[in-house]
């Protein structure tokens, strides 16, 4: 997978604020962020927790608003959810009382996304044998170990065809052996796909190995801090990550991630006052 580091845009963010209401007037949460997603790139958003990242997703979701600013996808505003994105979640977003191949054609006989009745039994299939799940199509997911049920929210998320997948921390439960391995599937996925992503994380690790670009935003509200071009070609793995490359890049990015913490903790000390 040789992917260009950049295609043409596609969701861009301009001078997008988001704030929310509280007991005692308006939370910033964003503040002021441009960013444009571009085709077929890999984009990571790291920083503190509780810094906002999660609230940038959900604008190019379409599940909040901007207050100010706006949000576009080829120029058009977004103003909802639509079926050209697919969001993923960490706590793997799939339905128990529905086996594996029904949560998979779940999506694709939704109104808004909606596919042939002719093709759906082939997409299905197409993603039981990509994700490993073939065996377990009857399967409910409470039978299912962590890792298969992440398989298969990213299953269900790409068998309803979108351009976009929008994905919070969707390895963040998982035990270091797992994600590890939901790293290499999604980029062997992505080489067959051609998916534009855009991933919250906060592993420095993760975001290296897997992103673009990188977009470190500060403590809350979130502003973007720096955007690191990632240097290393794609098809990656998992040597990469014991490079001294690999490792100097880490320590930059880790720095830049860590001053934010500080500033956040400071920020949280200062609003809750004298003990």
């Amino acid at each position: 997978m040789t992917r260009a580091v950049r295609g043409r845009p596609r969701i861009v963010f301009e001078d997008v604020s988001v704030e929310f209401p509280v007991e005692d007037g308006r939370l910033s949460v964003v503040d002021r962020v441009s960013l444009s997603i571009c085709e077929e790139e890999f984009i990571c958003i790291v920083g503190p927790s509780g810094c906002g990242k999660t609230t940038l997703m959900n604008v190019a979701a379409g599940f909040e608003h901007p207050c100010s600013g706006r949000v576009t996808l080829d120029g058009k505003p977004i103003e909802g959810p639509g079926r050209n994105r697919g969001v993923i979640f960490q706590e793997y977003g799939v339905f128990p009382w529905l086996n594996v191949r029904d949560n998979i054609l779940f999506g694709m006989r939704l109104r808004s996304s909606r596919v042939p009745a002719s093709e759906q039994e082939a997409i299905c299939q197409k993603y039981l044998d990509l994700m490993g799940l073939k065996d377990f199509a009857n399967a409910f997911p409470k039978t299912l170990s962590g890792g298969m049920r992440q398989r298969l929210a990213i299953a269900r998320a790409y068998a309803a065809q979108p351009e976009f997948l929008l994905m919070d921390e969707p390895f963040g439960a998982l035990d270091a052996q797992t994600r590890s391995k939901m790293q290499n599937l999604l980029l062997d996925v992505l080489q067959r796909e051609g998916k534009t992503v855009l991933m919250i994380t906060h592993s420095v690790d993760e975001a290296i190995y897997l992103a673009s670009r990188i977009v470190v935003v500060t403590a809350r509200p979130a502003r973007i801090k720096k955007i690191i071009e990632v240097p290393f070609a794609y098809p990656r793995r998992e040597g990469l990550q014991e490079t001294p490359e690999f490792g100097a890049l880490k320590a930059y990015v880790r720095d830049l991630v860590m001053a934010e913490y500080e500033v956040q903790q400071q920020l949280g000390s200062a609003s809750a006052g004298p003990a």
